[in-house]
């Protein structure tokens, strides 16, 4: 082959290279496009800074005022069959565990009760939620998620979930995802409070098990803001459907529901509220019409 033929033969491969690291690019920023996180709308209102922890499904991003904090209404495309997960899947702590709790400092609404010890009950098995239209009832296990349980069998104890409204429900038809969001001590859930989703429980603390398990129907995970880490706090969301395995993110599992799940679906075909005036101004708190109240938590 001459010297000429060579060279055509390299310009080709090479062209060749440049058209699949194109395509490689292109399906990056198509992932990018749906992907589906906890968004951090920041918004200087009256002089105050403000973080709001919501979900959102980023494929209508701009469709929306201030789209990053919004669930938009398109449903995510279709993906491959999640396996079922299980919380014997996750990855175990080993030797002595020790948990640290910071107080949160961000100047959001929050309901302080003290901060949770550092020593973990690793003989925790359940958490039940008590709501107005039945219990749900949660498989956790310390083993794999010691600081996670540990905060919520705290704030069990103190009563922190007493008399609290779940302040979202994303449904299929708002946002292509289907989950339920509860744990803001301050929401009204009434699509008028400016700052629904944003309270916590006046600390935060790291992440753990992130992404171990794909966050499909009936598991349970704390929420923080868009690429945000170590901010868990009060704040945990119950996803509805396998579909939600799209979801990406720095979201700690919690756990799985054993049974209840049917309470929130039931509650879902009441439709939900849309809040027009909440803080980042794009109607991001969509509440149950048919209130979901929390009565008390606890962890057996």
């Amino acid at each position: 082959m001459s010297g000429e033929d060579d060279r055509q033969s390299q310009l080709a491969r090479e062209h060749k290279e440049r058209q699949e690291q194109r395509a490689a690019a292109e399906s990056t920023k198509g992932k990018r496009n749906v992907f589906i996180g906890a968004g951090l709308a920041v918004v200087v209102v009256a002089g105050g800074i403000f973080a709001a922890t919501t979900l959102v499904n980023k494929d209508d991003e701009g469709k929306k005022v201030s789209a990053e904090s919004t669930p938009s209404a398109s449903t995510p495309p279709s993906a491959a069959p999640s396996p079922t997960p299980s919380l014997s899947s996750l990855p175990k702590k080993t030797g002595k565990v020790s948990c640290t709790y910071k107080r949160d400092t961000s100047g959001v609404p929050m309901k302080y009760v003290g901060m949770p010890g550092s020593r973990p009950n690793m003989k925790l098995k359940t958490m039940t939620v008590f709501t107005n239209h039945g219990k749900i009832v949660i498989d956790v296990d310390p083993a794999a998620t010691p600081c996670s349980v540990n905060s919520m069998d705290f704030l069990a104890k103190k009563n922190f979930y007493n008399n609290t409204k779940c302040h979202r429900l994303v449904t299929p038809e708002t946002a292509g995802l289907f989950l339920l969001q509860c744990g803001d001590p301050k929401a009204k859930a009434d699509g008028k409070n400016p700052t629904d989703g944003q309270g916590t429980a006046g600390y935060v603390y790291q992440d753990e098990a992130v992404g171990a398990i794909p966050y499909t129907r009936g598991v349970v995970f704390l929420t923080q803001p868009l690429d945000a880490a170590g901010q868990n706090s009060s704040q945990f969301a119950i996803s509805l459907a396998d579909e939600n395995s799209q979801i990406e993110g720095q979201y700690s599992v919690l756990g799985m529901v054993r049974s209840g799940l049917e309470i929130i679906e039931k509650v879902a075909k009441d439709g939900v509220i849309v809040n027009s005036q909440d803080i980042v101004g794009d109607g991001g708190s969509t509440a149950p019409k048919n209130p979901i109240i929390i009565e008390k938590v606890t962890l057996r």
